[in-house]
């Protein structure tokens, strides 16, 4: 819960650093912002090793190919990646950025999926009589 609160404050003072210094300096309110979101996500970064190794088991005791283990992993990744990437170009002020790394995230996820759902395909043609 400790995280929590670290992370809660470091947004909060550079939602506020942000808005004080923006009117004066807008380069630097934008070096704020992406400072701030970096340190956010390196307190986020300590509790995926965790999820990874839960993940794993899951994927040992359930018998799954280790490789499409691989794939949902980078799947995640850059889901999280896009979404974080775009949130940037929307506080810089580049929302049509933002829209064009969000599709292109999307579409490298969906070309990424796709060994995940031949495999689900052949499952459920082996499923039927």
């Amino acid at each position: 819960m400790d995280t929590l609160y670290k992370i809660i404050g470091i947004a909060l003072v550079s939602c506020v650093a942000f808005i004080i210094i923006k009117p004066i300096r807008n380069d630097f309110a934008i070096m704020i912002s992406i400072v701030g979101g970096v340190i956010v996500l390196f307190y986020i970064l300590s509790y995926l090793t965790g999820f990874f190794d839960i993940f794993k088991n899951i994927f040992k005791i359930s018998g799954i190919n280790t490789s499409i283990y691989a794939i949902i992993i980078k799947i995640i990744g850059i889901g999280y990646l896009t979404e974080f990437t775009a949130s940037i170009c929307v506080d810089t002020g580049n929302s049509s950025l933002a829209d064009k790394v969000l599709l292109g995230g999307k579409i490298i996820i969906l070309a990424m999926s796709l060994p995940i759902i031949t495999s689900i395909l052949q499952i459920v043609m082996e499923l039927l009589p």
